[in-house]
């Protein structure tokens, strides 16, 4: 039996990384896969946790091992998800949540057609905007780069499966969980899972 796999992509701003703590704080189910990144740990952040940190030589080997179901280099560091590691938890029936951004998600969707994205947007620029300049630290140069970096992202959102607004957390978040528990609720899913059921009922 194979697992769902799950993709979340939005622009910087809109709520992507508190949607989906809240999503696997409530869906057991679901494993968060851990991308690999060349960029050096923030406070707090954990190494085999957050991300796995890689040196740049150590990056480009996995690259060109072809160890990386996907990859991307944003603001001058390189991030991947291990393909291995994907198929492994997958083949064993697990739910598998990727939180990356468009490019990677096109790739991923490439290589495992099945895949089920969903794209986070804020309701208005107005709103990323606010919200961007409220998590503080950012210079105004970086925000005004942020911005432009979202439009970018923004347009590629009618290439996903869904489309959630976050206005309102709680909304959002329902949202996201309908979605993940639909999935599960598809006829092939549930023919592989209640194959037993299904042979008692209908013959």
């Amino acid at each position: 039996m194979s697992g769902n796999l799950f993709i979340v992509s939005a622009p910087s701003g809109a709520g992507k990384s508190s949607l989906v703590k809240a999503l696997l704080e409530r869906d057991s189910g679901i494993g968060l896969s851990v991308s690999c990144t060349t960029r050096a740990p923030r406070p707090g952040e954990v190494d085999g946790v957050d991300y796995h940190f890689l040196s740049h030589a150590e990056f480009q080997a996995r690259l060109g091992r072809g160890e990386f179901l996907e990859s991307a280099e944003v603001y001058g560091n390189y991030y991947g998800t291990s393909q291995r590691w994907i198929e492994a938890e997958m083949a064993a029936g697990r739910d598998i949540l990727l939180e990356i951004d468009w490019q990677g998600a096109a790739q991923v969707r490439k290589l495992i057609p099945t895949a089920l994205s969903i794209f986070i947007l804020p309701p208005s620029l107005a709103e990323l905007q606010r919200r961007l300049d409220g998590r503080g630290g950012d210079s105004a140069e970086v925000i005004t780069r942020r911005m432009a970096a979202a439009r970018g992202d923004i347009s590629h959102a009618l290439e996903f499966d869904y489309l959630i607004i976050n206005d309102r957390f709680d909304e959002a978040l329902a949202d996201l969980l309908a979605i993940a528990r639909c999935q599960r609720l598809t006829m092939s899913r549930q023919a592989n899972r209640q194959a037993g059921l299904l042979g008692d009922l209908l013959n």
